[in-house]
């Protein structure tokens, strides 16, 4: 079984993004819409299939750990999914001149951030010092069709895309 190719393109952009006086580089980027977003349900069928659970009982125990992880996180604890990782909370805060105007009402947001497991890692396939582990991701280099959907049809391997100025080093999402 052949392990699918996460696409990537190369762009070029400021060295340092906010400073267009700096010099250009060469960096690489998913390429748009390659990646797909999976839901619980499509989690869950596919869990499924492997056996063991309905995918009826996968969702539920996945709305489950999502509600009860909500709560932990809301009281200030942290949540350890093992072989996953751990969520916790942190936040942002306006700095004061004086201890007495620093208060709570000074956090201006919080963030739900989260660890990787080391067990979990993933790692460059071109790079891995065990090929075949099931952590390792393919990547292949295509070029950036402008006409292009997304689909992937008409990409061509190695190409450049040479032009403008892309602000996004990583765009996990695609």
């Amino acid at each position: 079984m052949s392990k699918a190719k996460a696409l990537v393109v190369r762009t070029r952009r400021h060295k340092r993004v906010d400073d267009k006086n700096s010099p250009m580089v060469f960096t690489l980027r998913r390429k748009s819409k390659d990646a797909k977003i999976l839901d619980l349900e499509c989690l869950a069928a596919d869990i499924e299939a492997l056996g063991g659970m309905s995918a009826e009982d996968v969702v539920h125990v996945g709305k489950a750990i999502a509600r009860q992880m909500r709560q932990t996180l809301t009281d200030g604890n942290n949540v350890r999914l093992d072989g996953f990782g751990i969520f916790h909370t942190t936040f942002k805060c306006r700095a004061t001149e004086a201890a007495k105007d620093c208060t709570v009402k000074n956090i201006e947001k919080v963030n739900i951030r989260f660890k990787v497991a080391n067990t979990l890692r993933l790692e460059n396939d071109t790079n891995a010092t065990t090929k075949g582990n099931p952590n390792t991701m393919v990547f292949e280099l295509v070029s950036e069709d402008k006409a292009d959907s997304g689909s992937g049809s008409g990409s061509k391997p190695g190409g450049n895309t040479g032009g403008g100025d892309d602000d996004q080093e990583e765009n996990p999402l695609g």
